[in-house]
């Protein structure tokens, strides 16, 4: 068995991998939506990883690039996503092997860490690699007054709605960065093109976003059993005007689709509770020194919203 670094040719063998390994009902597999992930980030390329045997591709391994920030401090980091291995070649652990080598590759190039939020069957794997539970993620819910929902009309279309110029939205952006440095916590460091690529471009999830000069917000209706979440994913502001206007909007985005509770991280507005409802945080220190190792195992260490963090 071969494991080598993929290349752009190796994306239409990739993907039947991912077909026959995960199917295709669980999110799309498509080249371009490979590209969109893993090619188009603003971050930067994945690190893409190949099990090779007899010639062809049996296994693969991707880590996103990231970006976060603590202070004046900028860290190279990886967010382990996609994996699949042939159902014909699964038992000889090339999930771990794929693994482990991404891993050697990221130390070589000085990135800093590795984060993911694996589900339970997968956690235990990761533990055994090096990975490090953080937390839970803490996450705010708010009910929504049944009257509210009761009487909204049918859940209604995504739709972008920016009132702001480029300028003004790069500066809000970089006032938002500012003071996000100033708190010395760790932070995914925003950009008017990561906005476009996370949020407004997205082949994997629609979202319904609204903003102008003084704010950024951006969320998606999770439809349940019996209740639809409002989940805000990013909100971006700098100044009590901006988060003035978040909360109006966050009210007619909740009106608009009938939410019956509205969930977000990072934002304390309306009358609701917190508790680390979320997933599991896990890091992989790759060349992290021990101090701030240690920092990063502290979930209140983190400021997150829950778009820096959920799969997709």
């Amino acid at each position: 068995m071969q494991i080598r670094e993929a290349t752009e040719l190796d994306i239409p063998e990739i993907i039947e991998v991912l077909k026959a390994s995960l199917g295709e009902t669980s999110s799309k597999k498509t080249e371009s939506v490979w590209r969109y992930k893993h090619v188009d980030n603003p971050f930067g390329k994945s690190l893409v990883l190949v099990a090779i045997e007899n010639g062809s591709i049996i296994g693969v391994r991707a880590l996103m690039r990231w970006q976060w920030q603590l202070g004046d401090q900028v860290f190279s980091a990886f967010r382990a996503v996609d994996t699949a291995t042939h159902p014909e070649h699964q038992g000889k652990g090339i999930f771990k092997k794929l693994t482990l080598r991404a891993i050697e590759i990221a130390k070589e190039q000085g990135d800093d860490f590795i984060f993911n939020t694996p589900n339970i069957q997968s956690l235990p794997g990761y533990l055994k690699m090096g990975w490090k539970e953080v937390n839970e993620l803490k996450i705010r819910i708010i009910p929504i007054n049944p009257l509210n929902w009761l009487n909204a009309k049918q859940t209604g279309h995504y739709k972008i709605t920016n009132n702001s110029s480029d300028a003004q939205l790069a500066g809000l952006i970089l006032k938002h960065n500012n003071l996000k440095a100033g708190e010395n916590k760790l932070f995914t460091l925003k950009s008017s093109e990561y906005l476009l690529w996370r949020y407004e471009n997205n082949p994997l999830q629609k979202y319904e976003v609204k903003a102008d000069e003084d704010f950024y917000l951006a969320g998606y209706i999770k439809e349940h059993k019996f209740f639809k979440e409002l989940r805000i994913t990013e909100h971006i502001y700098s100044d009590d005007a901006g988060l003035q206007k978040i909360n109006k909007a966050v009210k007619e985005f909740s009106k608009k689709f009938g939410a019956h509770i509205i969930t977000s991280a990072g934002l304390n507005s309306g009358l609701g509770f917190s508790g680390n409802f979320g997933p599991v945080l896990t890091l992989r220190d790759v060349n992290l020194d021990l101090n701030l190792k240690q920092e990063l195992l502290q979930l209140n260490n983190w400021s997150y919203t829950l778009g820096d963090l959920e799969l997709f």
